[in-house]
């Protein structure tokens, strides 16, 4: 089975799709993280992320694979553990431009492809249900206000969740800006020409900004259960 959950930044999908991924032993694919790590790699390779075809060509080179663990997956970038050196503001900013790169798309959604092909997964990102995985069995689309996802990722910086403790507060002036970014990018990886943030046609919105990961993590199981 295939369960696609698609949606902007800071929508709650990774812990969702982690969760779902625990609970029904499925395997997690973190897109979103993919496409990070070809940021990383462009950086640290010092490619100027407006040079797109340097950029398509470290994308087609750089291999992606994900360990699981007790607390957390690990993401290893060609071997080397960029778990935590993906999650930082820097590439919050880099990962657009690479992400609005058609080249770069085609050459993560390849590896995407591959590993969905080895068994039953749980994805996220922005294009799962319509591009990746257009015939999974279960599509969602996960949305939150933008304040409340820039609480998410604020705290999530900080090393908590605000989306498994309601009572999790962040420094206001570092929301704000988390905010104003999200907003930014949500413009752009809604209006970019390829694979574009939208919902597939038969896609089940869900609203978490006012639902707890195990009220939403509920809601798509049962889909599962339905679908089955």
């Amino acid at each position: 089975m295939k369960v696609a959950i698609d949606g902007p930044a800071g929508s709650g999908k990774s812990t969702v799709a982690k969760a779902i991924a625990k609970r029904c032993g499925l395997t997690l694919l973190d897109t979103g993280a993919m496409y990070r790590s070809a940021a990383l790699a462009c950086l640290k390779r010092g490619v100027a992320l407006d040079d797109a075809e340097t950029v398509a060509a470290v994308a087609r080179e750089i291999k992606i694979s994900f360990v699981p663990g007790e607390d957390r997956q690990t993401v290893l970038l060609d071997g080397e553990d960029v778990t935590d050196a993906i999650r930082t503001p820097e590439i919050d900013k880099a990962v657009t431009p690479v992400s609005a790169n058609p080249a770069v798309r085609e050459a993560m959604v390849l590896q995407q492809r591959a590993i969905g092909e080895q068994g039953d997964v749980v994805a996220e990102g922005r294009d799962i249900g319509t591009v990746v995985f257009p015939d999974a069995e279960v599509k969602v689309f996960l949305t939150a206000d933008p304040a409340a996802r820039a609480l998410r990722r604020a705290v999530q910086r900080d090393g908590g969740d605000a989306a498994k403790d309601a009572t999790a507060t962040a420094d206001q002036s570092a929301v704000a800006e988390i905010m104003a970014d999200l907003i930014r990018r949500d413009e752009a990886d809604s209006t970019r020409a390829a694979s574009p943030l939208k919902p597939a046609e038969d896609a089940v919105h869900i609203d978490s900004s006012d639902k707890t990961v195990d009220e939403v993590v509920g809601l798509i199981v049962k889909m599962m259960e339905e679908a089955r």
